[in-house]
């Protein structure tokens, strides 16, 4: 999957940026407070899709 189709996806569900690293990305899920880290591939496996909207506590993309 296209990081930036799972990126507006996390928007979607109330997820924001909360910082940028040198490698990930980390999103924190603005209602419960959960965060994840998000790599910065052009491509994300769906295995990981699925691993970071459990992390963030959303329904799988």
């Amino acid at each position: 999957m296209k990081r930036s189709i799972l990126i507006r996806y996390l928007q979607k569900y109330n997820c924001i940026l909360l910082r940028e690293g040198s490698n990930h990305s980390i999103y924190v899920n603005v209602i419960n407070k959960k965060q994840s880290a998000v790599g910065r591939h052009n491509e994300i496996s769906d295995l990981l899709c699925k691993k970071i909207c459990k992390q963030l506590d959303i329904p799988e993309i």
